[in-house]
């Protein structure tokens, strides 16, 4: 089987990994000077593994909403774990306020002849996950920071469709805002688990002992994001 790869080098990478993104491209980072030889001599090696993870069928399958669905009343949406319905509540174009939570998610949608585009709703929903997610998650990275004995660059929530987390070369971390609906342990495990490659940039047995001793819910977090991950991808 033909194995097609991505190689990304830095010069400021020592050691070369391998990850598999969420729509199954294979990405090598390597350093600067690695060899392309070299490269193929460690993909070759790791060729099982990654057949293993492009061929994890719950992980790498499809979103099951297209872009631009509209939200409907007594939908249920996530946020830190638990599920709330969705109702819908007529709003305006002075609308400030956007999404509340109490009990339930009261979503403003304006009407069409205010202007209105098909998913607008949801497009208030996002918005107000990834203001959960900065106000939530960002404090956390700091803490969990300082309990590892770490420094990074910046922490930053992104739009990621296919990582939860990731830790650059230069020390940033980014954290994708849908992780704002997981429960708390969840996010927790992300987090350190990118903090702790700057610790170990690989992932040995080393970097799975930090990870083990700083996210004790290791083992059932990284269940949960295989059984319910790709809910954590819907619209709402």
């Amino acid at each position: 089987m033909d194995l097609r790869y991505t190689i990304r080098r830095s010069a400021k990478r020592k050691r070369l990994t391998i990850t598999v993104e969420r729509d199954r491209s294979v990405v090598v980072h390597a350093p600067a000077a690695m060899p392309d030889a070299a490269i193929g001599r460690a993909v070759e090696a790791r060729r099982q593994w990654i057949r293993e993870k492009t061929r994890h069928g719950r992980k790498y399958r499809e979103p099951p909403h297209p872009p631009g669905k509209e939200l409907v009343n007594g939908e249920s949406a996530l946020y830190l774990g638990r599920s709330y319905r969705i109702e819908l509540v007529k709003g305006d174009a002075d609308d400030a306020g956007g999404v509340r939570l109490d009990r339930r998610f009261f979503v403003p949608v304006l009407p069409r002849a205010a202007g209105a585009p098909a998913g607008h709703g949801a497009t208030a929903m996002r918005d107000w996950y990834v203001a959960r997610a900065k106000e939530h998650i960002l404090p956390r990275v700091e803490r969990h920071a300082r309990s590892l004995g770490v420094r990074y660059g910046r922490a930053r929530i992104v739009d990621s469709r296919y990582r939860w987390g990731s830790c650059t070369v230069r020390g940033n971390v980014n954290i994708n805002w849908r992780l704002i609906k997981a429960p708390a342990f969840v996010i927790d495990y992300v987090i350190v688990h990118e903090l702790a490659h700057l610790i170990e940039p690989n992932h040995t047995e080393r970097f799975w002992g930090v990870v083990r001793a700083h996210a004790p819910g290791m083992e059932g977090a990284r269940s949960w994001l295989r059984e319910h991950g790709q809910l954590l991808e819907e619209l709402v």
